[in-house]
């Protein structure tokens, strides 16, 4: 699975997107990693394959920006998956 779509800026939207629906499994791998207390840049590497070393500040940001989502889906946006709304 190719991740060269992977957003550089914040996802704040309030409702789930196409996009979330397109990261699901990103977000769940995210989630596990962080609960594993896997190193950010392990993470990035492995389930976002990023290249850390080449653009180690954007590989951070992009981490944390996903992690943020996942954790938002996990505490609101699985919400919107249960009433069946649809993306966007």
């Amino acid at each position: 699975m190719s991740h060269g779509d992977l957003r550089d800026t914040p996802i704040d939207d309030p409702v789930v997107t196409p996009y979330d629906h397109a990261h699901l499994l990103v977000y769940l791998r995210l989630l596990d990693a962080a609960a594993a207390h896997a190193d950010w840049r392990e993470a990035a590497a492995i389930i976002l394959e990023l290249d850390v070393a080449a653009d180690p500040g954007r590989a951070r940001r992009i981490h944390d920006i996903h992690l943020d989502r996942a954790r938002w889906m996990a505490r609101a946006g699985y919400k919107h998956l249960l009433k069946g709304r649809p993306p966007g």
